[in-house]
């Protein structure tokens, strides 16, 4: 006898298709959910437009819109004014928000408390995402939450330049968090990294998943050859927001340093504060006629920039998660990344390598005998492009995901009635 399906309510603050990283990450629970669950997502109203031009409410889904644009908007715009390099500043003081997103939802929904079987907040992925919404009596998951992580000491110019002094402003998160008791109260919290298990109370229900997936479909490997030789340069592809902390330009300079001896190209797709300081800086290094800068591209055109790429790069220098890492590594791209963060729990030489974080040189000359080993020996990296394949497969895809959260969903509701 097959089991009820479950009731649940999905908050996603940000949630829809191209609308962002983590606005892709609440509409893959909500999409891939709703096949396996009966759902009803409460997410901001700004996302309306987007889910609706996606076909949501999707069948056998309700959504409930909470607006706080009246504050939420120009409370974006002041800090965008104020820190407009500094992406995770803008966060840290936009996240104001989501406070009173929460309580309003909280009064909006707590008539309704008898309609779900439980509650499973995704996003924000940040554990400064305290909700509230475990006063409606009804069993909370959380996450998976990624932060906590520390700022890398060796890399002071570039943390400068991302406002990084505000970084302690999240302490603020955790003396709400105590007000609100939402991680004393959860029934689960979904931790995505070794550093979110730091950051969190050491008593804290927790179990470790990654907060980001990958489309298996969307994201497939090449059939070209992808072995690079004397003949077809190192296609080096990078894909993020144009951010001093992303490390382009220590890849620009490590390009410039190998470019005599190892044939090679860079593509970078994205946009961001800096863009017009890279080109500049490509044209100092006299780079212009191998490093192509293409903007910002939908998603259906980033998957195939990475079927055309070799190797994929992310040089970033304080990177808590890696969606871009697992749709590489489905690309059958080795990867390059650092070693710090989160990268460093997705990346081994499995399926690719990790540079040093030890400081700017470290890191350049890094890339620079990365580079060289991969034109000596470009059968092992053929291989470990396959070997993220296979580990997309095995372990990143958001079907499998959707399995799993399945099957804790209704774990946490036995313990739930074992305990009332």
């Amino acid at each position: 006898m097959s089991q009820p399906r479950l009731r649940v309510l999905l908050p996603a603050y940000q949630c829809g298709p191209g609308m962002g990283s983590v606005s892709q990450i609440g509409w893959e629970w909500y999409s891939r959910l709703s096949r396996l669950a009966s759902v009803t997502l409460l997410t901001h109203t700004r996302n309306r437009h987007s889910l609706e031009a996606a076909g949501a409410p999707l069948p056998g889904t309700e959504i409930v819109y909470v607006d706080t644009e009246w504050f939420a908007g120009p409370l974006y715009r002041v800090a965008s004014r104020l820190f407009p390099k500094s992406q995770h500043a803008v966060f840290l003081l936009s996240s104001a928000d989501f406070y009173l997103f929460d309580a309003m939802a909280l009064k909006q929904l707590s008539k309704r408390r008898s309609e779900w079987d439980l509650i499973h907040a995704v996003t924000p992925v940040s554990p400064l995402a305290g909700t509230r919404l475990y006063r409606l009596g009804i069993p909370l998951i959380v996450g998976p939450w990624n932060g906590g992580l520390a700022s890398p000491r060796t890399f002071p110019d570039l943390m400068a330049q991302d406002s990084s002094w505000l970084y302690p402003i999240r302490r603020l998160g955790k003396l709400l968090d105590r007000a609100l008791g939402c991680t004393r109260k959860a029934s689960l919290i979904l931790s995505a990294t070794r550093s979110t298990d730091k950051d969190l109370p050491k008593n804290a229900p927790t179990l470790r998943m990654l907060e980001n997936g990958v489309d298996l479909e969307r994201f497939q490997p090449s059939t070209l050859d992808k072995v690079p030789s004397s003949a077809d340069p190192l296609k080096l592809l990078f894909v993020g927001r144009l951010l001093p902390f992303k490390g382009v330009t220590l890849l620009l300079d490590a390009i410039a340093r190998v470019r005599f001896d190892v044939p090679i190209s860079l593509t970078v797709v994205g946009d961001g504060p800096i863009r017009a300081e890279l080109e500049r800086r490509t044209q100092e290094l006299k780079l212009g006629q191998i490093v192509n800068f293409l903007g910002a591209l939908p998603m259906a055109e980033v998957a195939e920039q990475m079927r055309s790429a070799q190797v994929f790069c992310l040089p970033s220098i304080r990177e808590s998660g890696g969606a871009v890492l697992l749709e590489a590594a489905a690309s059958g791209l080795p990867i390059i990344a650092v070693n710090y963060g989160g990268p460093a729990e997705i990346v081994d030489e499995e399926i690719g390598h990790l540079v040093s974080a030890d400081g700017p040189e470290q890191l350049i000359s890094g890339l620079v005998e990365t580079f060289r080993n991969i034109a000596q020996n470009p059968e092992l990296w053929r291989q470990r492009g396959q070997k993220g394949r296979q580990r997309a497969e095995r372990e990143f895809g958001w079907d499998a995901r959707m399995r799993s959260a399945m099957s804790i969903y209704r774990r946490v509701l036995r313990e739930d009635e074992v305990h009332a």
